[in-house]
């Protein structure tokens, strides 16, 4: 007897035969690929936290270059020499606090809830570096990254990154003539934490005043640099207990 692949009850079933199959298989990659996606992940991490202390590829002008995924698991237990949890203002030691979901511990905070906020430290050169992982909103989505900072309250050096920002625009944030102005640039007014505004036309496009807390906006993307001027504002405000424990200036 044959099918009548007319009626609507065969399309329906038809519909949900596949649904199920393709569900199943796509179950399937991905739990099979769960490790390497958790690997690449952890990688990511780790090349984010060096870049925003200077251990990149970086040459010249050119592009965002990080130090390879083959490479970066040494040279990340070279350079970060402390990884510490902040809880109720107190460090304390914490092996992989880079895998932290900080977004969580964000949101556990605003509950009122204890967090444990992830800080890292690194040396290069005989220098230490202060590295303090970031989150927020964007024009569309999330956008996160990581700010180094010295005993001085001087960022060392930056990384952003975003979830959906517009294509040539709020995405530019990733860019290296956007981060690269950040530093040098001191997050202190007076003796106050103050952090680092993202102003249009601010009158020094080429970063030269480095006390006035401010770097130059991307033409377009007025809300995304919104977005990263709370997003460093509010890390300074929740972190500011333990950095007040380093400042010498």
């Amino acid at each position: 007897m044959a099918i009548n692949t007319e009626k609507n009850s065969y399309t329906v079933i038809f519909a949900i035969i596949m649904v199920v199959v393709v569900g199943t298989i796509l179950a399937f990659l991905a739990s099979g690929l769960r490790p390497q996606i958790d690997e690449n992940e952890r990688f990511a991490k780790q090349q984010n936290i060096l870049y925003a202390m200077g251990v990149n590829r970086n040459e010249g002008e050119g592009d965002v270059s990080f130090i390879p995924t083959n490479e970066v698991e040494n040279e990340f237990s070279k350079y970060i020499t402390e990884q510490l949890v902040i809880v109720d203002g107190d460090a304390q030691a914490q092996e992989e606090a880079y895998l932290i979901d900080l977004k969580r511990q964000l949101n556990a905070l605003k509950k009122g809830e204890e967090a444990k906020l992830p800080l890292f430290i690194g040396e290069k050169d005989s220098k230490k570096f202060y590295i303090v992982p970031m989150y927020g909103k964007g024009l569309w989505d999330a956008i996160w990254g990581y700010l180094s900072l010295d005993e001085n309250m001087v960022v060392q050096g930056v990384y952003f990154d975003h979830k959906g920002e517009t294509a040539g625009l709020g995405a530019n944030i990733k860019m290296r003539f956007f981060m690269d102005d950040f530093s040098g640039e001191s997050l202190l007014k007076g003796n106050s934490l103050s952090g680092i505004n993202v102003v249009k036309g601010n009158g020094d496009p080429l970063n030269n005043d480095k006390i006035d807390n401010e770097v130059d906006a991307i033409a377009g993307a007025t809300i995304t640099g919104n977005g990263v001027t709370a997003m460093i504002k509010e890390t300074l405000k929740i972190y500011k207990p333990y950095l007040e424990t380093i400042r010498t200036n």
